[in-house]
């Protein structure tokens, strides 16, 4: 079968198939949303067998909810099951499109539908977080009233997008990026099936193809699954009629070098601890190449955490500003997305390459953390425990503490550590200008009231 007799096969298809006439104008990834949850793949968090999600959607017992989580990891799929499953009236509104009157129009039908047989209405707004203030406050009185249960999808973080009152009669479900794994199994799944999928193609994928569709897709199964259909339909047959979706196909597909991704999905992390590393040894150039090759992986959080952690771990307090100057870069990089962000990570990278390096706040809180976890930490002593509420000084409780802003230097020695741990020292200064600097400030106020209580005596 040629992509023709393909495309009249799709168009011949009943309305019961995949879409009925003209279906070979919806992509792969909407004729393959399974119909069922036992379809469904991934989000395993939320609809595992026994998880609440489940069992309230099995049920038929939904209350209102908003899904949350990036494209193509299943929330409209989630909702038409749901709408397939349940005996309510089920009522659909995209937030780009509709305004306040078909809000209330739908709660109005809502409103007579319970009124005449008692009947339930769900309704489901995708991309929810494009309603402004006065849309979301039209909802709010049915969704109270329970005359709907609203269904709410957003890739946006819903505590900041939707209104307070809206969330705090739903609950959040957030849904995650699809694992290889699940991505690997759409991928078989549509090449194996004969109606709604590639399956009467006669069309293969090799297995580094799939698994480098399933690697570089960003967990978006609507990425992965486009990626494919096109790489069948646009790859010439061979000589014995079969269509062979290859490794330099599925790059051009998905429009990404297999070069950054290897077949076991380590390079990522190969990638992001060459980047740490080269940042670590200030190598800038280095760090900026595995920033370029991070940013051909769109994976635009990962790097931003990873800043954030190199900002601490690895200049620390040798240059303290550096994590104010990186969280600006990376809030930047946020909020502009790529591929303008590429610029405000190069900044972020290069300052961090180029500063002098500290790991002395990653060994303190080591240390102290393992103390915490392996040996008898002791109890705080009396003086620092809070001496506010009563009865407190009859324990001893602040008796003897030593106000440090009541003398020189904002400082006077007193023990701070419990006395099981009264000799160790956790921090030890870095050998750079800052801490030294730090470092010998200590020493001298130190010195001058020990100075002054010498004198004193």
């Amino acid at each position: 079968m040629d992509i023709f007799e393909y495309n009249e096969m799709l168009d011949r298809q009943s309305p019961g198939g995949a879409a009925g006439p003209g279906a070979r104008k919806s992509p792969l990834a909407y004729r393959m949303r399974p119909k069922t949850l036992d379809g469904f793949v991934g989000q395993e968090h939320i609809l595992g067998e026994g998880m609440l999600l489940r069992r309230a959607i099995q049920a038929d017992q939904l209350g209102s909810i908003i899904l949350y989580g990036p494209p193509g990891t299943g929330k409209t799929t989630l909702a038409q099951i749901i709408a397939g499953s349940t005996r309510a009236h089920f009522r659909q509104l995209n937030a780009v499109t509709a305004g306040k009157k078909d809000i209330e129009k739908v709660i109005e039908d809502a409103r007579m539908d319970r009124g005449l047989d008692g009947s339930k209405t769900i309704l489901f707004i995708d991309e929810i977080h494009r309603f402004n203030k006065a849309q979301q406050d039209a909802l709010l009185p049915a969704v109270e009233a329970g005359t709907v249960t609203l269904i709410g999808a957003t890739t946006e973080n819903p505590f900041f997008e939707v209104n307070k009152a809206l969330l705090s009669r739903s609950r959040i479900f957030q849904l995650k990026a699809l694992e290889k794994k699940d991505l690997l199994k759409l991928i078989d799944r549509a090449m194996k099936d004969q109606e709604n999928g590639l399956g009467a193609m006669n069309a293969r994928i090799t297995e580094d193809a799939a698994d480098f569709l399933a690697e570089t897709a960003g967990g978006d199964a609507r990425a992965a699954l486009n990626a494919l259909e096109l790489g069948v339909l646009t790859t010439p047959r061979g000589a014995d009629g079969t269509v062979t979706v290859d490794l330099q196909a599925a790059e051009q597909c998905i429009q990404k070098k297999a070069l950054y991704y290897d077949k076991d999905g380590d390079s990522h992390y190969d990638l992001l601890s060459a980047f740490q590393k080269s940042i670590r040894g200030s190598d800038p150039d280095a760090a900026v190449h595995y920033l370029a090759r991070l940013i051909a992986g769109g994976d635009l959080e990962s790097i931003c955490r990873r800043l954030l952690v190199i900002a601490s771990e690895d200049i620390g307090l040798a240059y303290p500003n550096a994590i104010t100057i990186v969280k600006s870069c990376v809030d930047a990089a946020l909020q502009v997305g790529f591929p303008e962000a590429s610029i405000n990570l190069s900044q972020a990278v290069l300052v961090l390459a180029t500063a002098p390096k500290s790991n002395s706040a990653v060994m303190a809180i080591s240390q102290a953390l393992s103390d915490v976890e392996t040996r008898d930490v002791g109890s705080i002593p009396p003086h620092l425990r809070d001496s506010h509420y009563e009865g407190s000084k009859a324990l001893g409780h602040g008796t003897d503490y030593k106000y440090p802003h009541a003398y020189p230097h904002h400082w006077v020695e007193q023990q701070y550590l419990p006395d099981a741990l009264k000799d160790v020292r956790y921090y030890i200064p870095g050998d750079n200008r800052t801490e030294r600097a730090a470092e010998e400030y200590m020493i001298k106020i130190k010195g001058d009231n020990h100075g002054r209580e010498s004198d004193s005596v």
